[in-house]
């Protein structure tokens, strides 16, 4: 496939307006942008929590602010600084889970990378703010979801974010497939209503573009769930907080170990410096673009070691996953 790099500039009115329908508890219209509703079968607790969208976002991201952007690690602080009261117990799991995708160094902890199809930088709005994370387009049957981190996409605990756009393969301002805006939003329920940050993790389904799903256009990874601890994996995101600028991808290897800060946190960590705007970036196993995720960067230690982690994706991330892939 030929790909033609556009600057964002000439992308915004290339893309078609989404219509996006809005889904109110009760199933009653609602005039503000954002409804949250829920999932759960019968019997069980409720899975997974979803924000639509009646508002296309692509013309509200202009290159000045997707360059005045904040990193999204800011909103995972408020679940470190609880400092686990809400993270006792252990991680649900399940057997292990392996869904194949049919798509197709320095002294620094960090190498630079090409760009990757199907690896783009997450815009959205909290409140006044914009904020930026990254993302990973994963193997799904609406072949359009995105996974993230869930304090991409939920204030954890609180309301879902606004204006949610991927960006595949952003470089240099360039969006070469494109402005894709979400027309859903998925996240955990401890996530959502509690903040809980061993299950930060999200997922978006974008809109199509010009009658075209997200996956078919840039590919998708496939992803692992429930698989053993302390596995070598490779994260990629757009690290923007200095000294980094967010304007090209980045990538940090290495064998996953606890957190020996907040153990009771059960994530996993490894050997990084990428900074703010890396969250939600996706943690291959082994290495290589072309892998399994397994995990997404959800938080650091600012001042600390150079050490980035992520949460263990067990059976309620995978819950949420599959409600995001057959939505």
């Amino acid at each position: 496939m030929t790909k033609k790099s556009l600057p964002i500039t000439g992308l915004l009115s290339l893309i078609t307006s989404a219509v996006l329908t809005l889904c109110a508890a009760g199933g009653a219209a609602a005039a503000t942008p954002t409804a949250v509703s829920s999932f759960a079968a019968p019997g069980t607790q409720q899975l997974v929590s979803l924000a639509t969208t009646n508002t296309d976002p692509t013309g509200y991201w202009t290159p000045e602010r997707m360059q005045a952007a904040i990193p999204g690690d800011v909103l995972a602080r408020k679940a470190l600084a609880r400092g686990g009261a809400t993270a006792s117990g252990t991680v649900e799991t399940g057997p292990p889970v392996k869904i194949a995708s049919a798509k197709g160094s320095s002294s620094s902890l960090h190498q630079d990378e090409d760009p990757i199809d199907h690896v783009g930088k997450v815009f959205f709005t909290m409140g006044a703010f914009a904020y930026v994370c990254s993302g990973n387009v994963v193997v799904s049957d609406n072949d359009s979801t995105v996974a993230t981190a869930g304090h991409c996409v939920n204030e954890g605990p609180g309301a879902f974010v606004q204006n949610f756009v991927f960006v595949p393969a952003y470089l240099n301002g360039n969006a070469p497939y494109g402005i894709w805006p979400a027309k859903a939003l998925y996240t955990t329920p401890q996530w959502r209503t509690a903040g809980d940050i061993r299950y930060d993790t999200g997922f978006a389904v974008t809109a199509t573009v010009k009658g075209k799903h997200l996956a078919d256009v840039v590919g998708a990874s496939g992803v692992e769930f429930n698989q053993d601890r302390g596995l070598s994996y490779q994260a990629f995101g757009y690290p923007a907080a200095p000294p980094f600028d967010g304007q090209s991808l980045k990538s940090c290897s290495g064998d996953a170990t606890k957190d020996p800060i907040n153990p009771q946190f059960k994530a996993q960590g490894i050997p990084c410096d990428m900074t703010g705007g890396s969250s939600g970036g996706p943690w291959m196993v082994d290495s290589g673009r072309d892998s399994y995720q397994n995990s997404i960067t959800s938080y650091g230690y600012p001042g600390g070691p150079a050490v980035i982690y992520g949460p263990y994706w067990g059976s309620v991330i995978r819950d949420a996953y599959d409600t995001a892939s057959t939505s």
